[in-house]
C-alpha cells in the first residue's frame, strides 16, 4: 500500500462525465483527445468537479472514431507476441472538451497515480505513463505539451503544428501530422490547376487565422490568387451566448453566399467550425437559402471534416461537391469489423461509448438507479451500420489512421529499448529501469522506421514531423444524409515536383448548381485570344477589362498581359489570336500593274523612236534646223532611255538592276534636262547675239551645247559614281512596311546618296524652268522657251509630288510611283517640247519654209 507522505488533499472520485476510457497495462499509452465538448464557466482545481458546471453538451459523435483506432491498436500490438514480449500495453484516455482547462487537467492526473489526484506524485511501477497522444487541436496540444515536456514524456499529436514556445517542447513533441505548409501549397495549386483566381476566404476569428492570413494568403496573392472577401467567424466561447455567435457568424455566412466567387477557402480547426454546421438549421429565419446559393467549399485539413457534428435530420445538401484536404490513410485490415462489434453493454469501461450511442441512435438508458427518461430506450442491440455516413463513418479517417500510427510508433520505439541492454532486467528491477529510462523514449521515436500493417512507410522528418502526404476528398451526399468520400487527388511532398500535386478532374462532383461543368471562379470573364487584360482601377488585380491586339499584334493565351509582336516574316490573322507567314511580293511584269506600267513605257519608248525618226528624215527642213538638231537629237535619245529605264523597276530585284536603277535614271534625266538647258540657254544667247554691238555671237554654236550638257552631266555621273563605290543599293527585304506581305526591294544603300541624285534633278529642272521662263516673251519667230517653260512645270510639278506620294506608299506601289513619276515627267517633256514641231512637219508641212520662219507673226501650236 503506497502511503502519501504529508498531504492534505481530498481524493475526488471519478465523475461519470468527465468521459475517461482506461486499460491498465505494464505502459500506458496515454489520449488526451475531444470528442464531447460542455458549457461552462470555469473550473476550480481546489475543489473536485461538480455536475452543476455543466449546462448543456455538444457531442461530435465522428471524434469517437479516434479513441477506436487507439484502442484497436493497442490491442493489435498484444496481441502480437513478436512486438513487446512480457509486456503488455495498457491506455488512458481522457476527453478534453475542447478546453485549456480540461487539458491542462487531464495532463496533470497524467502525473498522478490512476483515480487519485495527487499530481507529481506516482507509487509503484505498473501502468507506468509511456507517452502521450493528443489532439486534435493545435492550441490543445500545446497546453499538454507545457507540462508534460518538463517531464520528458514523449507527446505525438495529429493535429496541426502549434507554435512551440521553447526547445523543451521541440524534443519532446512529435507531429503525426505532416507539414501544413505542404497543404497550403496544395490548395494554391489546386486553385491554380483550375483556374479559381478570384475566391473567398472564411476563418475563425483567432490566432491560427490571424496566422494563416498573414503567412499563407500574401502568398496565394503573388501566385495570382486575389479574394473577394475575407470573413470572420466568432471563435465559440463556451462562456457567452452561443445564438449570439450563431448570429454573427450568419452575418458572415451571407457575405460568403452572396459573394460573385465560386470558391470559398473554409480554415478553422474541429470545434470551432462547429458553428458553420449550425447555421443552416437558422437560415429559414434568413432570405437567402444557404442550397439555393451553392459553392465549391474547400476545406483545410485541420478541419476534419468528417467530426463535424451533424443530426441525423440534418440536411447536408449544401456540402455536396466540397473538396476537402486530409491526412492520407489507408484502410486498416478489421477497423471496419472491430468498430461494428463495438457494444455499450459490453464495453463497460468505455467511458465514451454511453453518451455516444445515445447521440447517434437518438436513445437513452436506464441511470444506476433504473430510472429512464422521456422517449426511446436503448438496448445496446442498435447496428452500427445502420448509421449515414454523415454520423459515423466507419471507414478510418485520416486522423484515426495518424492515431493509430503513432501507437504503432510509440510500440516500435519500446520494442527497440527492450531490445538493447534492457532485455536482461526482469520484473520490478526491469520496469524500474525502465522509468529511468524513459526520456530517451521520444529520440526513439523520432527515428523510427516501419511499415505499418496497411503497408505504408511511417517516418519522421528532422523537425519531428511525419513525413506523409495529403488526400482532396470529394464530398457527394445524397437524399438519405449519407456520404460518399471520393478521392480525386492529394499532395505528396515525397514525390518528384512533377508528380508532387495530382487530380482527377472526371471522379469529381460538383455541387448541384453547376450542373457537372467545371465551374469558374473569376472576377470577371477570361480575356479570350486575341483580347489582354487591363487593369480596372480600384479593383483587385484579379479584375480588368480585356482590350483587342492593336494592329500587328496578337495573343495566343487566354488572360494575356500584353499582346505580343509577330515574328518579322509573319503577321497576325484577322482574329489576333495566331501568326500567318507573309508572302514575298515585288511590282512583277505578270500582274495587271506591272504589265500596265510596261506597256506604258515600251508605247512611250516607240512614239519617242518614232520622233527621232521623223527628225532624222527631216533633218534638212527649216524647222529641224533651226532648233539645233544634235540638241534635238541628244535629248530624243535620252528621253527614249528614261521611258526604257523605267522597265528596270519591274521584277524581282536582282543585285545588277539594284545598281542600275537609279544610277541610270538619275543620269539618263539629268542628261535630258541639261539638253533643255542647252536649248533654253542658246535662244537667250541668239536673241542677244542679234542686238547691235553684240559679242554673243561668238559663244554661240555646238560647242556651247555640247560642253552644257556634258558638264550638267558629268556632275551627276560622278555623284552616283561615288554613290556605288561606298555604299550601292542592294536586293533587301522589307519586312515592316506592309503588314501582311515582305516586300522584295531594292534598298537604296545610302539614302543621302539617293536624295543628292533627286536633288541635283531638281536643281538642273529649276534652272531650266528659270532661263525658259525669262526667255519666254522673246522676240524670234521661233522661240521655243515658252514650251521648255510649261515642259519644266510639268517636270517640277510631277516630281514634287513624287515625293510626299513616294513616302506615303508602302510595299510594291512604292515602286509603281517611281515609274509613273519617270513616266510623266518624259512624257511631259516629250509633249511639251516636240507636240508643236510635229503638228507643223505632219499636218502643216506648207509652214516648214524659210519665208513662213521668217514671219514674226507665225502660230505656232
Amino acid at each position: 500500500m503506497c502511503k502519501i507522505p504529508n498531504t492534505k488533499c481530498s481524493i475526488c472520485s471519478p465523475l461519470p462525465f468527465l468521459h475517461k476510457y482506461y486499460q491498465p497495462g505494464d505502459l500506458i499509452i496515454a489520449g488526451i483527445m475531444s470528442q464531447i465538448s460542455i458549457l461552462f464557466n470555469s473550473i476550480d482545481f481546489d475543489k473536485c468537479p461538480s455536475t452543476d458546471l455543466f449546462d448543456d453538451i455538444v457531442v461530435m459523435t465522428q471524434l469517437y472514431q479516434h479513441i477506436l483506432a487507439l484502442v484497436f491498436a493497442v490491442k493489435e500490438i498484444n496481441a502480437n507476441l513478436q512486438m513487446l514480449p512480457n509486456l503488455t500495453l495498457g491506455f488512458h484516455i481522457y476527453n478534453s472538451h475542447f478546453s485549456a482547462s480540461w487539458t491542462y487537467l487531464a495532463s496533470l492526473e497524467l502525473l498522478s497515480s490512476y483515480s487519485r489526484f495527487i499530481p507529481n506524485y506516482k507509487c509503484g511501477f505498473q501502468n507506468e505513463l509511456a507517452a502521450v497522444i493528443g489532439g486534435p487541436n493545435s492550441d490543445f496540444c500545446l497546453h499538454m505539451a507545457s507540462i508534460l515536456s518538463n517531464y520528458k514524456i514523449p507527446q505525438l499529436i495529429y493535429g496541426p503544428a502549434p507554435m512551440r514556445n521553447s526547445k523543451t517542447e521541440v524534443a519532446f513533441l512529435n507531429q503525426m501530422f505532416p507539414s501544413i505548409d505542404h497543404q497550403y501549397e496544395g490548395i494554391l495549386m489546386l486553385l491554380l490547376h483550375f483556374g479559381w483566381l478570384w475566391t473567398g476566404v472564411l476563418i475563425v476569428n483567432d490566432e491560427n487565422g490571424e496566422r494563416f492570413l498573414q503567412s499563407v494568403v500574401p502568398k496565394f496573392i503573388l501566385r495570382g490568387i486575389c479574394f473577394d472577401f475575407i470573413g470572420r467567424f466568432p471563435s465559440i466561447s463556451y462562456s457567452t451566448g452561443l445564438m449570439d455567435s450563431v448570429a454573427d457568424g450568419l452575418k458572415t455566412f451571407n457575405v460568403a453566399m452572396s459573394s460573385t466567387a465560386n470558391v470559398l477557402i473554409i480554415h478553422g480547426e474541429i470545434d470551432s467550425m462547429t458553428l458553420l454546421i449550425m447555421l443552416p438549421a437558422v437560415t429559414e429565419y434568413e432570405d437567402i437559402p444557404i442550397k439555393a446559393k451553392g459553392k465549391v467549399w474547400v476545406m483545410t485539413v485541420q478541419m476534419d471534416f468528417t467530426s463535424l457534428p451533424f443530426q441525423r435530420d440534418q440536411d447536408i445538401d449544401f456540402l455536396h461537391g466540397t473538396l476537402s484536404f486530409t491526412i492520407h490513410s489507408k484502410e486498416v485490415l478489421g477497423f471496419q469489423e472491430f468498430v461494428q462489434m463495438r457494444n455499450p453493454i459490453l464495453e463497460k469501461e468505455d467511458g465514451f461509448m454511453r453518451i455516444y450511442w445515445e447521440k447517434t441512435f437518438q436513445c437513452h438508458f436506464p441511470d444506476s438507479e433504473g430510472n429512464t427518461q422521456d422517449g426511446d430506450i436503448c438496448t445496446g442491440e442498435e447496428k452500427l451500420e445502420t448509421l449515414p455516413g454523415s454520423i459515423f463513418p466507419t471507414s478510418m479517417t485520416g486522423h484515426s489512421y495518424s492515431i493509430y500510427n503513432a501507437v504503432y510508433a510509440v510500440a516500435h520505439a519500446l520494442h527497440a529499448m527492450h531490445s538493447s541492454k534492457l532485455k536482461r532486467r526482469v520484473d520490478e528491477g526491469r520496469l524500474k529501469l525502465w522509468n529511468q529510462q524513459m526520456w530517451k523514449l521520444s529520440r526513439l521515436v523520432r527515428n523510427s522506421f516501419f511499415n505499418n500493417s496497411a503497408g505504408e512507410k511511417v517516418y519522421f522528418n528532422q523537425h519531428g514531423e511525419l513525413e506523409a502526404a495529403f488526400d482532396i476528398i470529394n464530398w457527394v451526399t445524397f437524399p438519405n444524409r449519407s456520404i460518399l468520400r471520393v478521392r480525386v487527388g492529394g499532395v505528396d511532398p515525397r514525390e518528384p515536383l512533377s508528380k508532387e500535386f495530382t487530380i482527377h478532374e472526371d471522379a469529381i462532383v460538383w455541387p448541384s448548381r453547376f450542373n457537372q461543368a467545371l465551374p469558374i471562379s473569376l472576377c470577371n470573364d477570361h480575356c479570350h485570344l486575341g483580347y489582354s487584360r487591363t487593369k480596372k482601377e480600384g479593383k483587385p488585380f484579379c479584375c480588368y477589362d480585356c482590350l483587342a491586339c492593336p494592329e500587328g499584334k496578337f495573343s495566343n493565351q487566354k488572360d494575356m498581359d500584353d499582346c505580343l509582336q509577330c515574328p518579322e516574316d509573319q503577321y497576325p490573322n484577322n482574329a489576333r489570336n495566331a501568326c500567318i507567314p507573309k508572302f514575298i511580293i515585288f511590282l512583277t511584269f505578270g500582274e495587271p500593274l506591272g504589265i500596265s506600267l510596261a506597256v506604258l513605257a515600251l508605247s512611250f519608248s516607240f512614239i519617242t523612236a518614232s520622233v527621232l525618226g521623223i527628225f532624222v528624215k527631216l533633218k534638212d527642213t527649216p524647222i529641224v534646223k533651226a532648233n539645233n538638231w544634235n540638241l534635238t537629237y541628244t535629248l530624243l535619245i535620252f528621253l527614249l532611255l528614261s521611258f526604257l529605264c523605267a522597265l528596270l523597276f519591274i521584277g524581282q530585284p536582282q543585285k545588277l538592276t539594284c545598281r542600275l536603277r537609279q544610277t541610270a535614271f538619275g543620269i539618263i534625266f539629268s542628261g535630258a534636262i541639261s539638253c533643255v538647258l542647252a536649248k533654253t540657254t542658246i535662244v537667250v544667247l541668239a536673241f542677244m547675239a542679234t542686238m547691235p554691238g553684240s559679242k554673243m555671237r561668238k559663244w554661240l554654236g555646238n560647242r556651247l551645247a555640247a560642253s552644257i550638257v556634258l558638264s550638267c552631266s558629268l556632275i551627276q555621273v560622278t555623284i552616283c559614281t561615288v554613290w556605288l563605290s561606298t555604299s550601292p543599293p542592294f536586293p533587301d527585304f522589307n519586312m515592316h512596311s506592309v503588314m501582311k506581305e515582305i516586300v522584295q526591294e531594292c534598298n537604296e544603300g545610302s539614302v543621302t546618296m539617293f536624295y543628292c541624285v533627286l536633288s541635283y534633278m531638281g536643281f538642273l529642272a529649276t534652272v531650266s524652268f528659270t532661263v525658259a521662263f525669262l526667255a519666254r516673251k522673246l522676240p524670234d519667230s521661233f522661240n521655243e522657251a515658252k514650251f521648255i517653260t510649261f515642259s519644266m512645270l510639268v517636270f517640277c510639278s510631277v516630281w514634287l509630288t513624287f515625293v510626299p506620294t513616294y513616302l506615303s506608299t508602302k510595299g510594291k506601289y512604292m515602286v509603281a510611283v517611281e515609274i509613273f513619276s519617270i513616266l510623266a515627267s518624259s512624257a511631259g517633256l516629250l509633249l511639251c517640247v516636240f507636240s508643236p514641231k510635229l503638228y507643223i512637219i505632219v499636218f502643216r508641212p506648207e509652214l516648214n519654209n524659210k519665208e513662213q520662219l521668217r514671219r514674226r507673226n507665225i502660230e505656232i501650236f
